[in-house]
């Protein structure tokens, strides 16, 4: 298996918990979930050569 390259990542504690419960939910790590979300992100990219939505670089809405 080809070594994994660690970044520092930050994120609105918002956004981390969305992230955590998701992760619990689909019995993943915070982190596990992140690396699936990005994977599946690039797939889509690959497969459609585009971006996966129109609003991919709107901030969300932290209300």
């Amino acid at each position: 298996m080809a070594a994994k390259k660690q970044i520092p990542l930050r994120l609105s504690e918002q956004l981390y918990n969305d992230l955590a419960s998701w992760a619990e939910d689909d019995f993943r790590s915070v982190n596990g979930q992140i690396e699936y979300l990005l994977s599946e992100c690039v797939k889509q990219r690959k497969k459609n050569g585009g971006c996966v939505g129109k609003n991919t670089d709107v901030p969300p809405d932290n209300n």
